[in-house]
Protein backbone atom coordinates (compact mmCIF):
# COMPACT_ATOMS: atom_id res chain seq x y z
CA UNK A 1 0.00 0.00 0.00
CA UNK A 2 2.88 2.39 0.70
CA UNK A 3 4.24 1.90 -2.83
CA UNK A 4 0.84 2.63 -4.35
CA UNK A 5 0.41 5.83 -2.35
CA UNK A 6 3.96 6.87 -3.31
CA UNK A 7 3.17 6.44 -7.01
CA UNK A 8 -0.02 8.47 -6.58
CA UNK A 9 1.92 11.27 -4.90
CA UNK A 10 4.44 11.42 -7.72
CA UNK A 11 1.75 11.60 -10.41
CA UNK A 12 -0.51 14.05 -8.56
CA UNK A 13 -0.44 17.59 -9.90
CA UNK A 14 1.43 20.08 -7.70
CA UNK A 15 -0.34 23.45 -7.74
CA UNK A 16 2.58 25.38 -6.25
CA UNK A 17 4.92 24.20 -9.03
CA UNK A 18 2.21 25.13 -11.55
CA UNK A 19 1.89 28.63 -10.06
CA UNK A 20 5.68 29.14 -10.22
CA UNK A 21 5.84 27.98 -13.84
CA UNK A 22 2.89 30.20 -14.74
CA UNK A 23 4.49 33.31 -13.22
CA UNK A 24 7.80 32.56 -14.97
CA UNK A 25 5.94 32.03 -18.24
CA UNK A 26 4.29 35.47 -18.05
CA UNK A 27 7.43 36.90 -19.65
CA UNK A 28 6.44 34.99 -22.77
CA UNK A 29 3.14 36.90 -23.00
CA UNK A 30 5.12 40.12 -23.46
CA UNK A 31 7.25 38.53 -26.18
CA UNK A 32 4.16 37.12 -27.92
CA UNK A 33 2.51 40.53 -27.73
CA UNK A 34 5.54 42.19 -29.36
CA UNK A 35 5.37 39.63 -32.19
CA UNK A 36 1.60 39.75 -32.75
CA UNK A 37 1.13 43.49 -32.46
CA UNK A 38 3.72 44.18 -35.14
CA UNK A 39 1.65 42.39 -37.83
CA UNK A 40 -1.00 45.13 -37.68
CA UNK A 41 1.24 47.96 -36.49
CA UNK A 42 3.38 47.61 -39.63
CA UNK A 43 0.43 48.78 -41.74
CA UNK A 44 0.28 52.06 -39.80
CA UNK A 45 4.04 52.45 -39.31
CA UNK A 46 4.63 52.20 -43.05
CA UNK A 47 2.05 54.90 -43.71
CA UNK A 48 3.16 57.23 -40.88
CA UNK A 49 6.95 56.98 -41.23
CA UNK A 50 6.85 56.63 -45.05
CA UNK A 51 9.09 53.55 -45.14
CA UNK A 52 9.40 50.95 -47.92
CA UNK A 53 8.84 47.17 -47.91
CA UNK A 54 12.52 46.45 -47.22
CA UNK A 55 12.44 48.67 -44.14
CA UNK A 56 9.23 46.95 -43.05
CA UNK A 57 10.96 43.57 -43.31
CA UNK A 58 13.91 44.87 -41.29
CA UNK A 59 11.79 46.30 -38.47
CA UNK A 60 9.82 43.05 -38.35
CA UNK A 61 12.86 40.79 -38.26
CA UNK A 62 15.42 42.82 -36.30
CA UNK A 63 13.77 41.71 -33.05
CA UNK A 64 14.95 38.17 -33.73
CA UNK A 65 18.50 39.08 -34.75
CA UNK A 66 18.91 40.96 -31.49
CA UNK A 67 17.29 38.03 -29.69
CA UNK A 68 20.15 35.91 -31.05
CA UNK A 69 22.61 37.95 -28.98
CA UNK A 70 20.30 37.81 -25.97
CA UNK A 71 19.85 34.05 -26.15
CA UNK A 72 23.59 33.36 -26.39
CA UNK A 73 24.20 35.57 -23.35
CA UNK A 74 21.26 34.14 -21.42
CA UNK A 75 22.74 30.69 -20.83
CA UNK A 76 25.85 31.92 -19.07
CA UNK A 77 23.91 34.69 -17.30
CA UNK A 78 21.36 32.25 -15.87
CA UNK A 79 24.16 29.98 -14.64
CA UNK A 80 25.80 32.98 -12.97
CA UNK A 81 22.93 34.99 -11.41
CA UNK A 82 20.24 32.30 -11.36
CA UNK A 83 17.11 31.49 -13.37
CA UNK A 84 14.85 33.86 -11.43
CA UNK A 85 16.98 36.99 -11.74
CA UNK A 86 17.52 36.26 -15.44
CA UNK A 87 13.72 36.56 -15.87
CA UNK A 88 13.87 39.89 -13.99
CA UNK A 89 16.62 41.07 -16.35
CA UNK A 90 14.49 40.07 -19.37
CA UNK A 91 11.50 42.00 -17.96
CA UNK A 92 13.54 45.18 -17.46
CA UNK A 93 14.92 44.92 -20.99
CA UNK A 94 11.38 44.50 -22.38
CA UNK A 95 10.30 47.55 -20.37
CA UNK A 96 12.99 49.76 -21.89
CA UNK A 97 12.25 48.48 -25.40
CA UNK A 98 8.51 49.13 -25.06
CA UNK A 99 9.09 52.70 -23.82
CA UNK A 100 11.38 53.46 -26.77
CA UNK A 101 8.96 51.96 -29.32
CA UNK A 102 5.99 53.78 -27.78
CA UNK A 103 7.88 57.08 -28.02
CA UNK A 104 9.54 56.49 -31.44
CA UNK A 105 9.46 59.84 -33.28
CA UNK A 106 11.53 58.31 -36.09
CA UNK A 107 12.43 55.02 -37.76
CA UNK A 108 15.84 55.01 -36.03
CA UNK A 109 14.31 55.26 -32.52
CA UNK A 110 11.76 52.57 -33.43
CA UNK A 111 14.62 50.27 -34.49
CA UNK A 112 16.51 51.00 -31.26
CA UNK A 113 13.48 50.06 -29.19
CA UNK A 114 12.85 46.95 -31.28
CA UNK A 115 16.48 45.86 -30.82
CA UNK A 116 16.33 46.43 -27.06
CA UNK A 117 13.15 44.36 -26.82
CA UNK A 118 14.86 41.73 -28.97
CA UNK A 119 17.59 41.20 -26.38
CA UNK A 120 14.85 40.64 -23.82
CA UNK A 121 13.24 38.12 -26.16
CA UNK A 122 16.46 36.11 -26.31
CA UNK A 123 16.63 35.93 -22.52
CA UNK A 124 12.91 35.13 -22.14
CA UNK A 125 12.78 32.35 -24.72
CA UNK A 126 15.65 30.48 -23.09
CA UNK A 127 14.89 30.97 -19.41
CA UNK A 128 11.12 30.45 -19.06
CA UNK A 129 11.06 26.82 -20.36
CA UNK A 130 14.29 25.93 -18.51
CA UNK A 131 12.93 27.24 -15.19
CA UNK A 132 9.60 25.46 -15.72
CA UNK A 133 11.36 22.17 -16.55
CA UNK A 134 13.63 22.39 -13.51
CA UNK A 135 10.85 22.77 -10.95
CA UNK A 136 8.56 20.14 -12.55
CA UNK A 137 8.12 16.48 -11.71
CA UNK A 138 8.40 14.05 -14.66
CA UNK A 139 4.65 13.40 -14.76
CA UNK A 140 3.72 17.08 -15.28
CA UNK A 141 6.84 18.46 -16.97
CA UNK A 142 5.32 18.50 -20.45
CA UNK A 143 2.34 20.54 -19.25
CA UNK A 144 4.35 23.04 -17.20
CA UNK A 145 7.12 23.46 -19.77
CA UNK A 146 4.58 24.12 -22.54
CA UNK A 147 3.08 27.03 -20.56
CA UNK A 148 5.61 29.54 -22.03
CA UNK A 149 4.46 28.63 -25.55
CA UNK A 150 0.82 28.97 -24.47
CA UNK A 151 1.67 32.40 -23.06
CA UNK A 152 3.39 33.38 -26.31
CA UNK A 153 0.20 32.51 -28.19
CA UNK A 154 -1.91 34.42 -25.69
CA UNK A 155 0.42 37.40 -26.15
CA UNK A 156 0.11 37.16 -29.94
CA UNK A 157 -3.68 37.14 -29.60
CA UNK A 158 -3.56 40.20 -27.33
CA UNK A 159 -1.32 41.88 -29.89
CA UNK A 160 -3.85 41.21 -32.65
CA UNK A 161 -6.68 42.57 -30.48
CA UNK A 162 -4.56 45.62 -29.68
CA UNK A 163 -4.09 46.20 -33.42
CA UNK A 164 -7.83 46.06 -33.97
CA UNK A 165 -8.82 48.45 -31.16
CA UNK A 166 -5.89 50.91 -31.23
CA UNK A 167 -6.11 50.91 -35.04
CA UNK A 168 -9.20 53.06 -34.67
CA UNK A 169 -7.14 55.87 -33.11
CA UNK A 170 -5.27 58.57 -35.05
CA UNK A 171 -2.43 57.39 -37.30
CA UNK A 172 0.38 58.90 -35.20
CA UNK A 173 -0.98 57.76 -31.84
CA UNK A 174 -2.46 54.35 -32.71
CA UNK A 175 0.66 52.30 -33.53
CA UNK A 176 2.64 53.95 -30.74
CA UNK A 177 0.00 52.87 -28.22
CA UNK A 178 0.07 49.37 -29.71
CA UNK A 179 3.81 49.06 -29.05
CA UNK A 180 4.22 51.15 -25.90
CA UNK A 181 1.52 49.56 -23.76
CA UNK A 182 3.72 46.45 -23.36
CA UNK A 183 5.68 48.45 -20.76
CA UNK A 184 2.87 47.97 -18.20
CA UNK A 185 3.05 44.14 -17.83
CA UNK A 186 6.86 44.30 -18.06
CA UNK A 187 6.97 46.51 -14.97
CA UNK A 188 4.49 44.34 -13.08
CA UNK A 189 6.40 41.14 -13.86
CA UNK A 190 9.69 42.65 -12.69
CA UNK A 191 8.29 42.74 -9.15
CA UNK A 192 6.06 39.66 -9.39
CA UNK A 193 8.87 37.29 -10.35
CA UNK A 194 10.62 37.97 -7.02
CA UNK A 195 7.79 36.13 -5.24
CA UNK A 196 8.68 32.73 -6.73
CA UNK A 197 11.58 30.51 -5.56
CA UNK A 198 14.83 29.87 -7.40
CA UNK A 199 15.24 26.67 -9.43
CA UNK A 200 16.30 23.83 -7.07
CA UNK A 201 18.65 22.45 -9.72
CA UNK A 202 20.46 25.80 -10.04
CA UNK A 203 20.73 25.98 -6.24
CA UNK A 204 22.35 22.52 -6.18
CA UNK A 205 24.84 23.65 -8.86
CA UNK A 206 25.79 26.51 -6.52
CA UNK A 207 26.25 24.07 -3.61
CA UNK A 208 23.23 25.50 -1.75
CA UNK A 209 21.75 22.12 -0.87
CA UNK A 210 19.67 23.33 2.08
CA UNK A 211 17.89 25.96 -0.03
CA UNK A 212 17.35 23.47 -2.85
CA UNK A 213 15.74 20.96 -0.51
CA UNK A 214 13.34 23.61 0.83
CA UNK A 215 12.18 24.42 -2.71
CA UNK A 216 11.79 20.74 -3.61
CA UNK A 217 9.56 20.23 -0.57
CA UNK A 218 7.30 22.98 -1.95
CA UNK A 219 7.13 21.71 -5.55
CA UNK A 220 6.78 18.02 -4.64
CA UNK A 221 3.66 16.23 -3.38
CA UNK A 222 5.35 14.46 -0.49
CA UNK A 223 8.55 14.46 1.54
CA UNK A 224 9.47 11.10 -0.03
CA UNK A 225 9.14 12.50 -3.56
CA UNK A 226 11.21 15.55 -2.63
CA UNK A 227 13.92 13.32 -1.15
CA UNK A 228 14.00 11.11 -4.26
CA UNK A 229 14.28 14.11 -6.59
CA UNK A 230 16.91 15.66 -4.33
CA UNK A 231 19.05 12.50 -4.45
CA UNK A 232 18.84 12.36 -8.27
CA UNK A 233 19.84 16.02 -8.64
CA UNK A 234 22.79 15.64 -6.23
CA UNK A 235 24.00 12.59 -8.15
CA UNK A 236 23.73 14.48 -11.46
CA UNK A 237 25.77 17.32 -9.97
CA UNK A 238 28.46 14.91 -8.76
CA UNK A 239 27.55 15.17 -5.05
CA UNK A 240 27.29 12.13 -2.80
CA UNK A 241 23.57 11.36 -2.50
CA UNK A 242 24.00 10.81 1.24
CA UNK A 243 25.51 14.26 1.79
CA UNK A 244 23.54 16.11 4.51
CA UNK A 245 25.40 19.44 4.43
CA UNK A 246 23.37 22.61 3.75
CA UNK A 247 26.21 24.22 1.79
CA UNK A 248 29.01 22.50 -0.13
CA UNK A 249 31.75 23.85 -2.36
CA UNK A 250 31.61 22.51 -5.90
CA UNK A 251 34.20 22.66 -8.68
CA UNK A 252 33.69 25.41 -11.27
CA UNK A 253 32.93 22.81 -13.98
CA UNK A 254 29.68 21.91 -12.19
CA UNK A 255 28.67 25.59 -11.94
CA UNK A 256 28.74 26.11 -15.69
CA UNK A 257 32.43 26.70 -16.39
CA UNK A 258 33.84 25.00 -19.48
CA UNK A 259 30.40 24.12 -20.82
CA UNK A 260 31.03 25.40 -24.36
CA UNK A 261 33.98 23.03 -24.71
CA UNK A 262 31.90 20.07 -23.54
CA UNK A 263 29.01 21.04 -25.80
CA UNK A 264 30.82 21.94 -29.02
CA UNK A 265 34.46 20.80 -28.98
CA UNK A 266 34.57 17.49 -27.10
CA UNK A 267 30.97 16.30 -26.70
CA UNK A 268 30.18 12.72 -25.76
CA UNK A 269 28.10 10.74 -28.26
CA UNK A 270 24.96 11.30 -26.19
CA UNK A 271 25.56 15.05 -25.87
CA UNK A 272 26.27 15.32 -29.60
CA UNK A 273 23.00 13.60 -30.37
CA UNK A 274 21.12 15.81 -27.90
CA UNK A 275 22.63 18.95 -29.45
CA UNK A 276 21.77 17.89 -33.01
CA UNK A 277 18.22 17.08 -31.96
CA UNK A 278 17.77 20.41 -30.17
CA UNK A 279 19.20 22.40 -33.09
CA UNK A 280 17.08 20.44 -35.57
CA UNK A 281 13.77 20.96 -33.80
CA UNK A 282 14.44 24.69 -33.35
CA UNK A 283 15.48 25.03 -37.00
CA UNK A 284 12.32 23.40 -38.33
CA UNK A 285 9.96 25.27 -36.00
CA UNK A 286 10.43 28.42 -38.07
CA UNK A 287 11.73 27.01 -41.36
CA UNK A 288 8.24 25.53 -41.86
CA UNK A 289 6.73 29.02 -42.11
CA UNK A 290 4.89 29.86 -38.90
CA UNK A 291 6.44 33.33 -38.66
CA UNK A 292 5.28 34.17 -42.20
CA UNK A 293 1.70 33.38 -41.19
CA UNK A 294 1.80 35.05 -37.75
CA UNK A 295 3.62 38.21 -38.83
CA UNK A 296 2.26 38.68 -42.33
CA UNK A 297 -1.24 37.23 -42.04
CA UNK A 298 -2.89 40.57 -43.04
CA UNK A 299 -0.90 40.49 -46.31
CA UNK A 300 -1.73 36.83 -46.90
CA UNK A 301 -5.45 37.41 -46.33
CA UNK A 302 -5.24 40.42 -48.65
CA UNK A 303 -3.63 38.26 -51.35
CA UNK A 304 -6.42 35.73 -50.84
CA UNK A 305 -9.04 38.37 -51.57
CA UNK A 306 -9.90 40.27 -48.34
CA UNK A 307 -9.39 43.99 -48.97
CA UNK A 308 -11.17 45.83 -46.12
CA UNK A 309 -8.69 46.83 -43.36
CA UNK A 310 -11.04 45.98 -40.46
CA UNK A 311 -11.81 42.56 -41.97
CA UNK A 312 -8.10 41.93 -42.46
CA UNK A 313 -7.40 42.62 -38.79
CA UNK A 314 -10.41 40.52 -37.68
CA UNK A 315 -9.25 37.58 -39.82
CA UNK A 316 -5.84 37.97 -38.19
CA UNK A 317 -7.45 37.86 -34.73
CA UNK A 318 -8.84 34.47 -35.82
CA UNK A 319 -5.26 33.25 -36.33
CA UNK A 320 -4.42 34.28 -32.77
CA UNK A 321 -7.54 32.61 -31.35
CA UNK A 322 -6.78 29.38 -33.21
CA UNK A 323 -3.15 29.34 -32.09
CA UNK A 324 -4.03 29.95 -28.44
CA UNK A 325 -6.88 27.43 -28.34
CA UNK A 326 -4.89 24.57 -29.83
CA UNK A 327 -1.77 25.18 -27.75
CA UNK A 328 -4.03 25.10 -24.69
CA UNK A 329 -5.28 21.69 -25.86
CA UNK A 330 -1.70 20.54 -26.49
CA UNK A 331 -0.64 21.31 -22.91
CA UNK A 332 -2.94 18.50 -21.74
CA UNK A 333 -1.88 16.05 -24.47
CA UNK A 334 1.91 16.31 -24.21
CA UNK A 335 2.20 14.21 -21.04
CA UNK A 336 -0.46 11.73 -22.20
CA UNK A 337 0.21 11.18 -25.92
CA UNK A 338 3.97 11.78 -25.72
CA UNK A 339 6.25 14.27 -27.45
CA UNK A 340 7.28 12.20 -30.47
CA UNK A 341 3.85 10.95 -31.58
CA UNK A 342 2.24 14.37 -31.18
CA UNK A 343 5.06 16.00 -33.13
CA UNK A 344 4.68 13.61 -36.08
CA UNK A 345 0.89 14.14 -36.19
CA UNK A 346 1.41 17.90 -36.02
CA UNK A 347 3.96 18.02 -38.85
CA UNK A 348 1.84 15.75 -41.07
CA UNK A 349 -1.14 18.07 -40.70
CA UNK A 350 1.04 21.10 -41.45
CA UNK A 351 2.20 19.50 -44.72
CA UNK A 352 -1.40 19.01 -45.87
CA UNK A 353 -2.49 22.53 -44.81
CA UNK A 354 0.49 24.26 -46.45
CA UNK A 355 -0.08 22.36 -49.68
CA UNK A 356 -3.75 23.44 -49.69
CA UNK A 357 -2.79 27.05 -48.95
CA UNK A 358 -0.20 27.10 -51.73
CA UNK A 359 -2.76 25.71 -54.20
CA UNK A 360 -5.55 28.16 -53.26
CA UNK A 361 -3.29 31.24 -53.32
CA UNK A 362 -1.87 30.17 -56.69
CA UNK A 363 -5.41 29.90 -58.11
CA UNK A 364 -6.32 33.36 -56.77
CA UNK A 365 -3.17 34.90 -58.21
CA UNK A 366 -3.78 33.46 -61.68
CA UNK A 367 -7.47 34.36 -61.84
CA UNK A 368 -8.82 37.69 -63.02
CA UNK A 369 -12.07 37.14 -61.10
CA UNK A 370 -12.57 36.88 -57.35
CA UNK A 371 -12.68 33.16 -56.48
CA UNK A 372 -14.84 32.73 -53.40
CA UNK A 373 -13.96 29.04 -53.05
CA UNK A 374 -10.23 29.80 -53.21
CA UNK A 375 -10.62 32.58 -50.61
CA UNK A 376 -12.52 30.18 -48.32
CA UNK A 377 -9.93 27.42 -48.85
CA UNK A 378 -7.11 29.88 -48.05
CA UNK A 379 -8.72 30.91 -44.76
CA UNK A 380 -9.44 27.29 -43.78
CA UNK A 381 -5.89 26.22 -44.75
CA UNK A 382 -4.28 29.03 -42.70
CA UNK A 383 -6.33 28.19 -39.61
CA UNK A 384 -5.71 24.46 -40.09
CA UNK A 385 -1.97 25.03 -40.44
CA UNK A 386 -1.86 27.16 -37.29
CA UNK A 387 -3.94 24.55 -35.42
CA UNK A 388 -1.64 21.64 -36.33
CA UNK A 389 1.47 23.70 -35.59
CA UNK A 390 0.04 24.61 -32.19
CA UNK A 391 -0.80 21.08 -31.04
CA UNK A 392 2.73 19.83 -31.66
CA UNK A 393 5.70 21.62 -33.18
CA UNK A 394 5.05 24.93 -31.39
CA UNK A 395 4.98 23.82 -27.75
CA UNK A 396 7.06 20.64 -28.10
CA UNK A 397 10.05 22.56 -29.47
CA UNK A 398 10.40 24.34 -26.14
CA UNK A 399 9.44 21.41 -23.94
CA UNK A 400 11.86 19.04 -25.65
CA UNK A 401 14.89 21.32 -25.91
CA UNK A 402 14.63 22.42 -22.28
CA UNK A 403 14.45 18.88 -20.86
CA UNK A 404 17.00 16.82 -22.83
CA UNK A 405 20.31 18.49 -21.85
CA UNK A 406 22.26 17.25 -18.78
CA UNK A 407 22.10 19.51 -15.72
CA UNK A 408 25.36 21.44 -16.10
CA UNK A 409 24.86 21.84 -19.87
CA UNK A 410 21.15 22.71 -19.76
CA UNK A 411 21.13 26.50 -19.69
CA UNK A 412 23.83 27.03 -22.31
CA UNK A 413 22.68 24.08 -24.42
CA UNK A 414 19.16 25.51 -24.46
CA UNK A 415 20.59 28.91 -25.40
CA UNK A 416 22.17 27.41 -28.54
CA UNK A 417 18.76 26.05 -29.55
CA UNK A 418 17.16 29.45 -28.95
CA UNK A 419 19.89 31.13 -31.01
CA UNK A 420 19.13 28.83 -33.96
CA UNK A 421 15.42 29.49 -33.41
CA UNK A 422 15.92 33.25 -33.57
CA UNK A 423 18.14 33.06 -36.67
CA UNK A 424 15.46 31.10 -38.52
CA UNK A 425 12.72 33.39 -37.23
CA UNK A 426 14.65 36.42 -38.45
CA UNK A 427 15.43 34.76 -41.78
CA UNK A 428 11.76 34.03 -42.50
CA UNK A 429 10.38 37.32 -41.18
CA UNK A 430 12.96 39.45 -43.01
CA UNK A 431 12.78 37.59 -46.32
CA UNK A 432 9.16 36.48 -46.73
CA UNK A 433 8.04 39.52 -48.75
CA UNK A 434 11.07 39.18 -51.05
CA UNK A 435 10.51 35.41 -51.42
CA UNK A 436 6.85 35.66 -52.38
CA UNK A 437 7.63 38.46 -54.83
CA UNK A 438 10.24 36.18 -56.42
CA UNK A 439 8.37 32.85 -56.53
CA UNK A 440 4.73 34.01 -55.96
CA UNK A 441 2.74 33.85 -52.74
CA UNK A 442 1.47 30.35 -53.56
CA UNK A 443 4.98 29.15 -54.42
CA UNK A 444 6.31 30.32 -51.07
CA UNK A 445 3.84 28.08 -49.23
CA UNK A 446 4.63 25.12 -51.48
CA UNK A 447 8.25 25.73 -50.41
CA UNK A 448 7.23 25.64 -46.73
CA UNK A 449 5.31 22.41 -47.39
CA UNK A 450 8.47 20.83 -48.83
CA UNK A 451 10.50 21.91 -45.81
CA UNK A 452 7.82 20.40 -43.56
CA UNK A 453 8.30 17.04 -45.30
CA UNK A 454 12.01 17.20 -44.42
CA UNK A 455 11.05 18.12 -40.85
CA UNK A 456 8.79 15.06 -40.54
CA UNK A 457 11.60 12.77 -41.73
CA UNK A 458 14.06 14.35 -39.26
CA UNK A 459 11.64 13.98 -36.35
CA UNK A 460 10.87 10.37 -37.25
CA UNK A 461 14.50 9.25 -37.25
CA UNK A 462 16.05 11.57 -34.64
CA UNK A 463 13.61 12.18 -31.79
CA UNK A 464 13.36 9.85 -28.81
CA UNK A 465 10.31 9.79 -26.56
CA UNK A 466 11.00 11.59 -23.27
CA UNK A 467 7.55 11.29 -21.67
CA UNK A 468 7.76 10.10 -18.07
CA UNK A 469 11.56 10.37 -17.81
CA UNK A 470 13.26 12.50 -15.17
CA UNK A 471 15.70 15.20 -16.29
CA UNK A 472 18.55 13.20 -14.76
CA UNK A 473 17.79 10.22 -17.06
CA UNK A 474 18.03 12.11 -20.36
CA UNK A 475 21.73 11.61 -21.05
CA UNK A 476 21.36 7.85 -20.66
CA UNK A 477 18.29 7.93 -22.92
CA UNK A 478 20.35 9.50 -25.72
CA UNK A 479 23.30 7.15 -25.27
CA UNK A 480 24.56 4.89 -28.02
CA UNK A 481 22.07 2.04 -27.53
CA UNK A 482 18.87 4.16 -27.55
CA UNK A 483 16.52 3.62 -30.49
CA UNK A 484 13.71 6.03 -31.52
CA UNK A 485 11.23 3.34 -32.56
CA UNK A 486 11.42 1.26 -29.39
CA UNK A 487 11.72 3.92 -26.74
CA UNK A 488 8.03 4.86 -26.76
CA UNK A 489 7.08 1.20 -26.23
CA UNK A 490 9.64 0.84 -23.44
CA UNK A 491 8.35 3.86 -21.56
CA UNK A 492 4.76 2.76 -22.03
CA UNK A 493 5.55 -0.61 -20.53
CA UNK A 494 7.25 1.00 -17.56
CA UNK A 495 4.35 3.34 -16.93
CA UNK A 496 1.94 0.41 -16.87
CA UNK A 497 3.89 -1.49 -14.22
Amino acid sequence: MEDVSGDQNQTRFNMYACACALVASMISIIFGYDTGVMSGAMIFIKEDLKINDTQVEVVAGILNLCALAGSLAAGRTSDYIGRRYTIVLASITFLLGAILMGYAPSYAILMTGRCTAGVGVGFALMIAPVYSAEISSPSSRGFLTSLPELCISLGILLGYLSDYFFGKMTLKLGWRMMLGIAAVPSLALTFGILKIPESPRWLVMQGRLGDAKKVLLLVSNSKEEAEARFRDIKTAAGIDENCQEDVVKLPTTVRGEGVWKELLLTPSQAVRRILITAIGIHFFEHATGIEAVVLYSPRIFKKAGITDKDKLLLATVGVGLTKTAFIFIATFWIDRVGRRRLLLISTGGMIAALTGLGFSLTMVEHSEEKLLWALSLSIVAIYTYVAFFSIGLGPITWVYSSEIFPLKLRAQGASIGVAVNRVMNATVSMSFISIYKAITIGGSFFMFAGISVLAWVFFYFSLLETKGKSLEEMEALFSENARPRNIGIEIQRRSNV
